[in-house]
C-alpha cells in the first residue's frame, strides 16, 4: 500500500488519516468495496494510496508546480481499491483531478452522512454526543476484551465474540468518535488535540490488527486520557 517516493511518500500521520477518512471503504463512489477482507479465514486489505496529482513529474494527472511535500500531503491523496487505483491512473484524461477530488469529498459527505457527524456549538454537546459511543465500547471490552479470562487461550468462543464485536461495532465506533472529534477541533485543547492524534493511531493499529492481517503486530494502546476529552 505504501509508496517510495521521497517526499512526496506520505508520512504515517497521513497514511493513517487516510484510513480513518476511508471508513474502510474504497473513496471511487461506484465502487466502495469493502478494503478489509477475510476469505476462509485470511485477512487482507485491497487498500492503495492513490495520487491526485502524481507523484512524479510525468505520472498520470501530473502537476510540476507542486512541491514533492504537496504530492505527499493528505489533499492530494485518496485511498482506493488496487482496481480503481489502477483504473484512474491507466485513464487520467477521463479522471481528472477535480473528478477524483469530488470521489474525495463525496466520501467524506457519505460518511459524515452515516456517522451523524456534527458541529457543535460548546464543548458540553459535543462530549454528550460522544459519550454513549465511549459507553458502548467500554461496555464491550469489560464484558468480551482480552482482559478477560480467556486470554490465554485465543481459540476460545469469547475470543471469537470479541473479533466479531471488534470488528462490528468497537471499529466503526471509533471512527465516529474521531469524524466527531475532527469535525469539532476549534472546540479542543492542544493537549486534548494530542490526545485525539494518540487515539488516530491506536484506531489505526486495531484496524490492522483485526481487519488487515496484522494480529501479530504490536499495537499502540488506547488513551486513557480520551476518557476526559471535552470534560470541563
Amino acid at each position: 500500500m505504501r509508496c517510495s517516493r521521497g517526499k512526496a511518500d506520505p508520512d504515517e500521520l497521513t497514511r493513517t488519516r487516510l484510513f480513518a477518512a476511508s471508513g474502510g471503504y474504497c473513496g471511487k463512489p461506484d465502487c466502495a468495496r469493502a478494503l478489509f477482507r477475510e476469505v476462509k479465514g485470511t485477512r487482507f486489505h485491497l487498500a492503495e494510496i492513490a495520487h491526485i496529482f502524481a507523484a512524479g513529474d510525468k505520472g498520470p494527472r501530473a502537476n510540476k508546480a507542486l512541491t514533492r511535500a504537496e504530492r505527499g500531503a493528505f489533499e492530494n491523496l485518496i485511498l482506493l481499491c488496487a482496481l480503481c487505483h489502477t483504473e484512474i491512473d491507466k485513464l487520467p484524461d477521463v479522471y481528472t483531478d477535480d473528478v477524483v477530488r469530488g470521489w474525495k469529498e463525496q466520501h467524506g459527505q457519505k460518511l459524515a452522512r452515516v456517522f451523524g457527524v456534527q458541529v457543535y456549538s460548546d464543548r458540553l454537546s459535543c462530549r454528550c454526543a460522544i459519550q454513549p459511543i465511549l459507553d458502548e465500547n467500554l461496555g464491550i471490552f469489560d464484558n468480551y476484551g482480552p482482559e478477560n479470562e480467556y486470554r490465554n487461550n485465543p481459540e476460545s468462543d469469547m475470543a471469537v465474540v470479541w473479533r466479531r464485536k471488534m470488528l462490528g461495532q468497537v471499529l466503526p465506533n471509533n471512527h465516529r468518535i474521531l469524524a466527531t472529534l475532527d469535525a469539532n477541533r476549534t472546540l479542543m485543547t492542544e493537549p486534548e488535540r494530542r490526545v485525539v492524534e494518540e487515539f488516530r493511531q491506536h484506531v489505526d493499529d486495531q484496524w490492522h490488527r483485526h481487519a488487515g492481517g496484522g494480529e501479530r503486530m504490536p499495537s499502540r494502546r488506547y488513551p486513557a486520557a480520551l476518557n476526559a476529552i471535552l470534560v470541563d
